[in-house]
């Protein structure tokens, strides 16, 4: 097992965390209330594609996942729309600019995890954000198929828009919405029908992002926050605390970087 994985075992060995129930939909699952600044809804978050051309339809497949308003199950109030660009610089420290969500993948090595989301907020407004996917163990079976692509690339995200996991149970049915869809933030270890957002999710984000708009005052505070602490996302060292656990690993990282700003990471480990 690698160094860092076998830490971060042994402190979820020592630490008591109290999960998700079994089969049992969280029914809030906003991400700590973290949620981008906007003057109005909807509201674009521009994704920059950083990824080869295996993984550059998931992308483009999950911005427009998220973006759903219409259809049965959807909500037409969803506030979120995506757009997706051409990226640049380093795949491996994949640095966002501000306002934005860089997009990468790579062989990044045996470091445990299959997806990382990254978000940096100031105070509880996220200003921009990263998405790593680790071609390491999606070249090899289970992971090298279309479901487990899509499933982590959906799901990676969505954290970026301020959301959690519905559930953290590989091992239970899906949590299904009317229309019997799975949900990709709720962990399975048969993703073929976690592929995508369900209407769970989307009455999520109408609920994150219907609390309150954000006028041109934060839109200017949060693009001068000084929130890049220029550290590689991928090493578990430069995560922070751990925050969060399921299955025997901890999932959610929190770094302070000061100032009322922080650095957070949503992994998801390979089983």
């Amino acid at each position: 097992m690698h160094r860092s994985l076998r830490h971060l075992a042994s402190l979820a060995a020592v630490l008591t965390v109290t999960l998700v129930a079994a089969g049992t939909a969280n029914a809030n699952h906003a991400w700590n209330g973290y949620h981008w600044s906007r003057p109005a809804n909807p509201f674009t978050v521009t994704f920059a594609n950083n990824l080869d051309s295996g993984w550059s339809g998931y992308l483009t497949q999950a911005a427009a996942d998220w973006s759903l308003t219409s259809g049965a199950c959807n909500n037409p109030s969803n506030p979120v729309r995506c757009t997706v660009v051409a990226g640049g610089g380093s795949v491996r420290g994949c640095r966002p600019a501000t306002g934005e969500v860089k997009v990468c993948n790579s062989t990044y090595g045996n470091t445990g995890w299959l997806g990382l989301a990254t978000i940096w907020v100031s105070g509880n407004h996220i200003t921009k954000g990263s998405v790593k996917v680790n071609d390491t163990y999606f070249a090899s079976p289970p992971y090298n198929i279309p479901a487990w692509h899509s499933a982590v690339m959906d799901q990676e995200v969505g954290h970026t828009f301020g959301l959690a996991h519905q559930d953290e149970n590989f091992n239970n049915p899906d949590l299904l919405d009317a229309c019997g869809r799975g949900s990709c933030m709720d962990y399975s270890a048969d993703p073929s029908n976690n592929t995508t957002p369900n209407g769970h999710d989307y009455d999520e984000l109408v609920t994150i992002y219907s609390s309150h708009l954000d006028g041109a005052a934060a839109l200017a505070m949060d693009s001068a926050a000084p929130v890049d602490d220029e550290t590689e996302v991928e090493d578990p060292s430069t995560w922070g605390q751990a925050m969060r656990f399921a299955n025997g690993h901890p999932i959610l990282f929190e770094r302070d970087l000061g100032g009322g700003n922080k650095k957070v990471t949503f992994v998801i480990w390979a089983q």
